[in-house]
């Protein structure tokens, strides 16, 4: 293996120089060619002959300019190509390529070697590739077979042939680290280390067994919803990232990367998986968080509570006299069962319900609100509901249509002419020429002058007016929603079966909160959804695969608005209930309840039940915390068992930290966190653990991946992993409430190789060794 890892680094110099050689002439030619860009921009004009005297000359003059731009126009293409290639190379200068295999063309006796990576490349004379990119016909072998037969589709015909090795590298900076025979592609970097290790065949047993089953995930490609199901640790991120590069290569035709969605947890999580997604020389997808797309829609409108500030109070504010109705608020605002609540409402507002607000011209009103309100229910109301807003749209446009002719003759219109700048004017007679193609004897009569001027100034005063009434603002939305709460016994109209018992007391509060300008995150999904049954939805169609990750941070309500928003979409989301720690875990998803939005012959599950990424001793430990964790399988994997120190106050607690931080950095653990319960408790544990060098703390408006030693809240952890994990205070005063279950749990699985607790007083009964 030496040897022929020895060999395999030799060739992979060779490439590296050939690289570097490519890179050097590419540099000299982009700058010729971004000074000969800009040289003919310069010089555009020097080169042409403009004379329009005559047909000829005019005809001359056109191809003249036409031979120019076109001259621009192939420098300026030929500078676009070289630069994007130098940038592939570039970055392939790190990881030229990730893998090989041994091929036998029918017909042929030797096996030809064929290097995998995100680009191609050939050798100096041009006729030979030293690497295949990723996208090539031939590449798909890789990616589609294990060794034995095996064929590929060319533009020519089927190839086909012999499969007889496949080989996966890790390289990093031009030296190959490891690499290993594989009957599969393997996208996890600790799996790839564990058999790059030469490790037993036990082990590589356990490995290809773990790789069949992501390989099922990335692989899967029928009906509209696939639902991974995984313990923590057992590479459901991986296997998203891998299914993300296996759709972009399969259906590489008509899908790009713009045409995936993937929703992350935070803008934490965003960060450290753009690390980890594989080199394919593609652009990322698109990447984005629910509360992103929540604030982009409604800032304007409220200010929107974040998930985080929600579990940050139900973490902390069980003193709270508003706390009950507020956990039975969001569980009732979650559901399935409140969506349809919603629908039944909208529904009703055909009927009656609608709020409109009164539409105003400098200052006053031109038609009020109950105006519109009747006008609306006096159309046909066997039109469809959005048939008729576009029908009361078109009548409020004639309005104001009717209010310019009455405001042209105003005095106001008049003063306005009078204060106009020889600029404006002079503005306003080239607009009106260049529209009405008026002359400056049209503007010889001076009563057709002002006439002329009035109705543009009108028009231009009116068209915000315009806009605002064609984008519906004048439909009281957030009226339309408190209507729901101002009086508890409406809901009976809507619901089916019973409200919740709380409802009166979920009115109130709700209500308290509009008035105020802001919206709970419970509330955003609902109005969001209410505004768009009312307006129309505003799909992307562009979208055709959507991802959720840490899809148990999700609530059926969230989901079922998901589903209309990207409607031609197939969709993949990952989680673990075991770490469903948001306050509407009680309405937690799953396959039962996923299933329902395509239906079941439209939605597979699969479910990973090896945890690898801990060692086997932290996995025991962490699986007896949750209900059913005796299905959780550890990874053959040896290390040190968690520790449990009982510490009598906060003084001593922080000096045994900072003692065991300073005995985790010898013994080279890069990624040190100290988990917190809430973000109340890591501000306080980071206060008093300040003179730590280099420590940082993590808030829910960080967007950077921090390595090195960080204080940071257990549910902004969560999808991340750290080499060694100190729990700040496992004791029973912290820990003690059944419902902190599973955030305990997401905690104690963030450590891979090291997890220590400290629990200042008893500790909590989730920490049973």
């Amino acid at each position: 293996m030496n040897n022929e890892l020895r060999q395999e680094q030799k060739r992979l110099d060779s490439v590296m120089d050939t690289m570097m050689e490519l890179i050097g002439r590419l540099e000299s030619e982009t700058g010729r060619r971004r000074k000969e860009v800009a040289n003919i921009r310069k010089h555009f004009w020097d080169d042409v002959k403009v004379n329009t005297d005559t047909f000829d000359d005019y005809l001359e003059t056109i191809i003249g300019l036409r031979q120019q731009a076109q001259a621009l126009s192939v420098t300026e293409s030929t500078h676009r190509h070289a630069t994007d290639r130098l940038s592939v190379l570039r970055r392939m200068c790190k990881v030229p390529y990730f893998g090989r295999i041994n091929f036998t063309e029918e017909g042929d006796s030797t096996a030809e070697r064929i290097y995998i990576g995100m680009s191609t490349l050939m050798d100096t004379s041009g006729e030979n590739f030293l690497i295949y990119d990723w996208r090539a016909p031939i590449s798909s072998v890789y990616y589609d077979y294990p060794p034995g037969p095996a064929e590929y589709t060319t533009p020519g015909g089927v190839i086909r042939g012999n499969l007889e090795e496949k080989w996966q590298y890790i390289i990093r900076d031009g030296v190959i680290e490891s690499m290993f025979d594989t009957r599969l592609t393997i996208g996890d970097e600790i799996l790839q280390q564990a058999l790059g290790k030469g490790t037993d065949k036990h082990m590589h047993s356990i490995v290809a067994t773990i790789q069949q089953e992501q390989n099922r995930i990335i692989r899967h490609d029928h009906g509209r919803l696939l639902i991974v199901q995984g313990a923590a640790g057992s590479g459901k991120t991986s296997a998203a990232l891998q299914r993300i590069a296996y759709l972009l290569y399969k259906y590489r035709n008509w899908l790009k990367a713009e045409h995936i969605i993937l929703f992350s947890p935070n803008a934490l999580f965003n960060n450290y998986v753009s690390r980890v997604l594989p080199e394919l020389g593609e652009e990322n997808m698109q990447q984005v968080t629910f509360q992103e797309y929540l604030d982009h829609r409604l800032s304007n409108t409220f200010q929107v509570e974040d998930p985080y500030e929600q579990l940050e109070f139900m973490l902390t504010a069980m003193d709270d006299s508003s706390y009950e109705t507020r956990a039975a608020s969001i569980r009732f605002k979650a559901s399935a069962r409140f969506f349809e609540t919603m629908k039944t409402y909208r529904q009703s507002l055909e009927l009656s319900g609608m709020i409109f607000k009164d539409i105003k011209f400098r200052g006053k009103p031109i038609v009020s609100a109950k105006q519109i309100s009747e006008r609306f229910y006096r159309t046909d109301t066997s039109l469809r509901f959005h048939n008729r807003l576009e029908k009361l749209t078109e009548w409020l446009i004639e309005q104001i249509d009717e209010i310019e002719k009455l405001e042209m003759t105003k005095p106001w219109v008049q003063e306005e002419i009078e204060l106009l700048s020889n600029e404006e004017y002079q503005k306003a007679f080239t607009y009106l020429q260049q529209k009405r193609g008026f002359t400056e004897d049209s503007f010889d009569d001076y009563e057709r002058e002002r006439k002329v001027l009035g109705r543009l100034i009108v028009r231009k005063k009116l068209k915000p007016l315009r806009k605002w009434i064609e984008t519906l603002r004048f439909v009281d939305f957030t009226g339309i929603y408190k209507q729901l709460f101002d009086d508890p016994t409406h809901i009976n109209r809507w619901i089916a079966g019973e409200a919740p018992e709380e409802w009166g007391a979920i009115c109130r509060l709700t209500m308290k909160m509009l008035q105020e300008g802001k919206l709970f995150y419970e509330d955003a999904t609902p109005f969001l959804l209410l505004k768009e049954l009312i307006q129309g939805f505003q799909t992307n169609s562009s979208i055709k695969h959507v991802l959720v990750d840490e899809a148990q941070d999700y609530s059926p309500f969230q989901f079922e608005f998901l589903k209309r928003l990207f409607p031609l979409a197939k969709m993949t989301v990952f989680g673990d209930f075991n770490q469903a720690i948001f306050a509407h875990a009680s309405e937690v998803i799953d396959f039962h309840t996923l299933s329902g939005l395509y239906g079941p012959d439209e939605t597979d599950a699969i479910n990973l039940t090896r945890s690898y990424r801990a060692t086997k001793p932290i996995v025991e430990f962490t699986r007896r915390i949750v209900p059913g964790g005796e299905r959780i399988i550890a990874f053959e994997r040896d290390g040190e068992r968690p520790s449990l120190t009982k510490l009598s106050n906060h003084a001593e607690l922080h000096r045994c930290i900072a003692s065991k931080v300073v005995d985790l950095r010898k013994r080279q653990y890069n990624t040190i966190a100290i988990i917190c319960k809430s973000a109340a408790e890591s501000i306080g544990a980071y206060e008093a653990l300040s003179h730590i060098e280099d420590i940082k703390l993590v808030k829910s408006s960080s967007i950077e991946y921090e390595q090195g030693i960080v204080v940071i809240p257990a549910y902004l952890a969560k999808g991340i992993e750290f080499d060694a994990v100190i729990i700040y205070d496992a004791s029973v005063q912290v820990y003690g409430d059944e419902s902190l279950r599973k955030l305990f749990y997401t905690a104690c699985t963030r450590a891979m190789h090291y997890l220590q607790l400290y629990s200042v007083g008893e500790p909590s009964s989730f920490c049973e060794m």
